[in-house]
């Protein structure tokens, strides 16, 4: 069985010129955890997690507790370093060399490098294009229910 199989053509993309609060509006609007980075020809650039958005914004807790803040405190400046950040561009929080599969590679490979590596989804890519995604729930499907 090969990535082609499995994969999910409908990928939740973001263009590399968004601004990270575009792209806290397409995690939000799709559930997806991880985002597509392409350019306007739709070239694979790399992958934004919903991670990385957060780790862009979270104060050090570990400080915040040795100056004494409490967490209400925190919570507040947590959101408003949020809303001064949003405007801020996502390149530099994009995995730029992320592991991608090709449609042709086996469904297998997918499934090892997800569950030794910690991994959601990969990106599918076709001679530098994002063609699709597969997920752990793809090959699941595909090879525990037979779909």
């Amino acid at each position: 069985m090969q990535i082609r199989d499995v994969m999910s053509m409908n990928v939740t993309r973001v263009g590399v010129q968004s601004s990270l609060k575009r792209a806290a509006e397409l995690v939000s609007l799709s559930q997806a955890s991880d985002l597509m980075v392409v350019d306007d020809e739709n070239n694979f650039i790399g992958v934004l997690s919903e991670g990385d958005l957060i780790r862009a914004v979270l104060p050090d807790f570990d400080d915040m507790i040795e100056q004494g803040k409490d967490t209400a405190l925190a919570f507040a400046n947590f959101v408003e370093t949020g809303l001064q950040f949003g405007a801020k561009p996502i390149v530099p929080f994009v995995i730029k060399d992320p592991i991608t599969l090709s449609p042709e590679d086996a469904a297998l490979r997918a499934a090892t490098v997800m569950i030794t590596k910690q991994i959601r989804r990969l990106p599918v890519v076709d001679k530098g294009k994002l063609v699709g995604t597969v997920s752990r729930a793809d090959i699941c499907r595909a090879v525990l229910a037979g779909e």
